[in-house]
């Protein structure tokens, strides 16, 4: 197949044709330290172990396939994709395909718990209706033999305890303990009991550890906030006390709207004409959206860590990395001086002194990952710099890439790799949502532009074919053939909208895109005929999180037949995703002059003479409002005013002792904070807070900041500009 140039478009310059080929978000910053989130794309649920020095991370798939995600590191920031559990759901029902208006959406598999016991993997999971399952490997990357252990047992954690028993913890508020059987047919008979009563404030998600005799369980709970706790106790079975170990950590993002499907639909997913609702939400609530479900790790360092899923609006969840601080034998996520919080950036594993735990016992670490067990490790790129996934498919292998899942088991035979581009044969539908053999991929963010190219030959009469986003409500953008006539049509779902342009035979081919501004939820779709000048067509299309698919927007490859009957095929080539910000090497503006903005006032920060860090009005550009940003390595960064003063910090960081030094060496120096598109904050590395001014008090800038606030307007998250 000839080989075309990647177009490179920026969101503002869709016409722009670049010779560079695409990055994807990773969160190594390449100077030692991370920003979260480490995937910039949905990975829900995660679950974390270590064998030897390589850590292994498992993920929801809910109804997509193959199933059961699995990612490798060498170092917990960067990751690549290891294995999956499975290729299809093996239950005959017709709702894992997708027939007959049956449908798992939201209802697959989920919550997996993953751990090395007994020389081999296990990756425990529930799938709705079907209950508690397990696959296990000698290797990573398989083959993986699936255990049906069926049992009420969901969002569970898993031991594999120093006697040999396994034990299973579960169920929301009412918390139970349950054996299971060590040839995996199921849970021991009799064995099921409530170790936590209603009424501890408890949650789900559970994840079961075993650390220096005590018994450590990590779960999450979202009434009526979002939060992590911690319960402990000498006993598996109990007592047990409990502790909040991480609240409120939004990183500035708040929650977005989710959608509603009016009582009375036929089909939970809606049709095309409901009129689908969306609560909103509010930009200054935390709700449920903050960190929270997720596992903790000790690194071969020594230090401790937690992979908590947090939302980040229409993508879903994903996964972000922060360090714990043991404080009187408990795992409290964030650093000493801002407990329950984590910072955005931080230092890679073995880049920071780790947190000793209390003196060991000789019941040492248990849950399946010690460094003294070892497994076949994996060799490759999770070494360096590198992000988990290829996004971009020319199609000219054998298989697909593992970027790729189909919803809802496919029909093998009505799909296939064929002269360097993937055909998909139309099959009965009467829209995106019921369209069967729909391959698709997670969005990107925070922004990025995907397009794929049509051939459109091979369709016949009543063919709907394109690029769409698979999510309730959904959309698309793609070619309808009625009889002998090609429309170009984008559909919104969300509205029951329909624009339709005539193209003709379009010469049997056209390009297809969805520009994504993830973080703002929203996207429009854009088309070409030659592959060089782009038109939008349909509007910016607001987007949301909801909890029917249980999952973010998702790009869907489709075709199928509004007829009632098979039709002919489409075929896709040069899939490609751009991410116009996931080169971050220059976020940080070092050694260039800059106003520093509050978000919370949108007054600039100024250098009073009498010697405090204060405000000034918007429009200030004086001498006094003037930083320089002096790269002092590995992130971290000294503030100089034009003047020829440094910031420096003085006492416990009080409003008001935020004060100056002529002393270059005097100078405080901050780990730069990369919210992107110029937002950023400071923090201190002496008590591990942020710089910020209030926006209410009128007191002068502090250093006892915990955080932002989801709306980015406490006074803490601030936003540079360059002076020129």
């Amino acid at each position: 197949m000839k080989k075309l140039t990647v177009l490179c478009l920026s969101l503002a310059f869709m016409g722009l044709d670049l010779q560079a080929q695409p990055k994807s978000w990773t969160a190594d910053n390449g100077n030692g330290t991370f920003t979260n989130p480490l995937f910039y794309d949905e990975f829900s649920d995660p679950d974390v172990i270590r064998v030897g020095d390589d850590y292994y991370l498992a993920g929801t798939t809910m109804h997509a396939v193959p199933g059961l995600v699995i990612l490798h590191s060498k170092d917990l920031v960067n990751w690549e994709f290891a294995s999956y559990c499975f290729d299809r759901f093996d239950f005959p029902e017709d709702k894992f395909a997708l027939k007959n208006h049956q449908e798992i959406y939201g209802q697959g598999i989920w919550a997996p718990c993953i751990r090395y016991a007994n020389g081999q993997f296990y990756v425990f999971s529930n799938i709705n209706g079907k209950g508690l399952q397990c696959y296990t490997a000698k290797d990573i990357k398989g083959p993986w033999t699936h255990h049906n252990m069926q049992g009420n047992i969901y969002d569970l954690g898993v031991l594999f305890d120093d006697d040999g028993k396994i034990y299973a913890i579960h169920k929301y508020g009412e918390v139970h303990c349950t054996e299971l059987k060590p040839d995996m047919s199921g849970p021991v008979e009799g064995s099921d009991r409530m170790i936590i009563p209603e009424g501890n404030g408890i949650g789900e998600g559970h994840h079961m550890y075993k650390i220096n005799g005590m018994y450590y369980l990590i779960s999450t709970d979202y009434a009526p906030n979002g939060r992590t706790l911690c319960s402990r106790s000498k006993s598996i079975w109990g007592p047990y006390e409990t502790r909040i170990i991480q609240a409120d950590e939004t990183y500035g993002y708040h929650g977005s709207g989710r959608t509603n499907v009016p009582r009375g639909t036929k089909y939970r997913i809606g049709e095309d004409g409901t009129k689908f609702g969306v609560n909103p939400s509010s930009p200054d609530a935390t709700g449920c959206d903050n960190a929270h479900q997720g596992g903790i790790v000790q690194a071969t360092d020594g230090s401790w860590w937690a992979l908590l899923m947090q939302d980040f609006h229409s993508i879903g969840r994903t996964v972000c990395l922060m360090p714990i601080t043991w404080e009187d034998g408990w795992p409290m996520i964030g650093l000493k001086g801002n407990l329950g919080r984590a910072p955005r950036t931080w230092f890679k594993p073995g880049k920071t002194h780790p947190q000793p735990l209390p003196e060991r016992e000789e019941s040492g670490y248990s849950q399946g990952e010690t460094a003294g067990l070892s497994a076949p490790s994996l060799t490759g790129r999770a070494g360096g710099v590198s992000a988990p996934y290829d996004r971009s498919d020319d199609f000219n292998t054998k298989s697909l890439k593992p970027i790729w899942q189909w919803n809802h088991n496919p029909e093998e035979k009505m799909w296939s790799l064929k002269g360097g581009r993937l055909r998909l044969q139309a099959m009965p539908a009467e829209q995106l949502m019921w369209a069967r053999n729909t391959l698709t991929q997670r969005v990107i963010g925070p922004k990025s532009v995907t397009t794929v190219e049509l051939y459109t030959k091979g369709l016949k009469d009543g063919d709907v074919c394109g690029l769409g986003n698979i999510n309730v409500p959904c959309s698309w953008i793609g070619i309808v053939k009625e009889g002998n006539t090609l429309i170009l049509r984008c559909f919104e779902q969300m509205t029951n909208d329909t624009v339709s342009v005539p193209v003709g035979s379009a010469n049997g081919k056209l390009w297809l895109r969805c520009i994504g501004e993830y973080d703002d939820n929203q996207a429009q779709y854009a088309y070409s005929l030659d592959g060089k000048e782009y038109k939008t067509l349909g509007r910016m299309m607001p987007l949301t999180y909801q909890l029917i698919t249980f999952q973010g927007s998702r790009h869907a490859l489709f075709a199928f037949n509004v007829k009632g009957k098979n039709g002919g095929y489409a075929e896709f080539d040069n899939f490609t995703v751009d991410e116009p910000c996931a080169d971050r090497s220059k976020n940080i503006p070092y050694n260039k002059m800059i106003r520093i903005i509050n978000k919370a006032t949108n007054r600039p920060a100024v250098a009073l003479r009498h010697g405090l860090l204060h405000d000034s009005h918007a429009g200030d550009k004086s001498q006094l409002a003037q930083f320089r940003v002096i790269d002092r390595g590995t992130g971290l960064v000294s503030l100089q005013c034009a003047d020829g003063r440094f910031i420096k910090v003085y006492g416990d960081g009080l409003p008001g002792d935020v004060r100056f030094t002529n002393d270059p060496k005097e100078a405080e120096m901050f780990l730069w904070q990369d919210y992107l598109d110029h937002d950023f904050m400071l923090l201190s590395l002496k008590n591990h807070r942020y710089i910020g001014k209030s926006p209410t008090t009128g007191s002068s800038y502090s250093m006892d900041f915990t955080g932002p606030d989801p709306a980015r307007r406490n006074g803490s998250v601030l936003h540079w500009e360059e002076i020129r």
